[in-house]
């Protein structure tokens, strides 16, 4: 009985915390003018309208196609790389000063460079999402690999199995519980890039839409692009929950 109660109780919050949200929005919108802050039944329309002539479906398109193909592309170069430096200490001595000079620049600083060697359009902003979720995805990727217990190791050697065998058996599934921690980071990191990354002369995606409904001062497009924003943000990460569980309960971790 408690547990169902529990669980209730847990159904409900969420929608309490969004009918809070929603009363404060309102509460705040009768403040300014419908130009500087419409209510939420203002933006649901424009947002309405934005499907209605199929303009909302090609943005939400093209900038889910331009992060699926930036964080694939920091995956399968930062995760392979993380466990080399990882495992290699050799390795990641030579190499750590330089990740650790480029780690803290701002994607954002990369802006400039980035239209010089890209021009305008898709390829700047998907080297500026890709450099946001590269770097999470690589220093998780390390400190997962070094801080796997040593007795599973001493395990490992006491059954004499290869080096090859003990990094592909224990290390890779011991680590990556915590390598999905810098994915699940790097998803925030680089959903929020995407946007600053679309006003970068892109003519199409989120962010572009955000910046275009300014030309046209339509807040109510701007504050339902920022909401569509957080909601895919939202989706993409429940996604990846998903695939994480999956993993876990193949390689049967709790």
């Amino acid at each position: 009985m408690q547990k169902t109660t529990c669980n209730n109780r847990s159904a409900v919050l969420p929608w309490l915390a969004i009918a809070a949200f929603l009363g404060l929005w309102q509460l705040g919108a009768g403040y300014y003018t419908p130009e500087q802050l419409p209510g939420p039944a203002k933006v649901l329309l424009g947002l309405r309208e934005l499907v209605d002539t199929g303009v909302l479906w090609e943005h939400i398109q093209v900038s889910l196609t331009r992060f699926a193909i930036s964080y694939s592309l920091a995956l399968i170069t930062a995760i392979p790389l993380g466990l080399i430096l990882g495992w290699h200490t050799y390795s990641l001595q030579a190499l750590g000063p330089v990740i650790q000079i480029l780690r803290p620049i701002s994607p954002i600083a990369w802006f400039p460079l980035a239209v010089l060697w890209f021009g305008v359009g898709n390829a700047p902003a998907i080297f500026i999402i890709f450099l946001s979720a590269f770097f999470p995805v690589l220093l998780s990727t390390i400190s997962a690999v070094r801080k796997v217990d040593p007795v599973y190791l001493k395990v490992a050697r006491n059954f004499g199995i290869s080096r090859t065998m003990m990094f592909t058996r224990v290390v890779i599934p011991a680590a990556f519980p915590y390598i999905m921690i810098g994915l699940h980071i790097a998803i925030g990191v680089a959903w929020i890039h995407l946007v600053a990354g679309e006003m970068l002369g892109a003519q199409s995606g989120l962010g572009y839409l955000i910046v275009d409904s300014r030309n046209f001062l339509r807040t109510d497009w701007i504050i339902g692009g920022m909401l569509i924003v957080g909601i895919m943000g939202l989706l993409i990460n429940t996604v990846i929950g998903w695939a994480e569980r999956r993993i876990n309960r193949k390689w049967g971790v709790s």
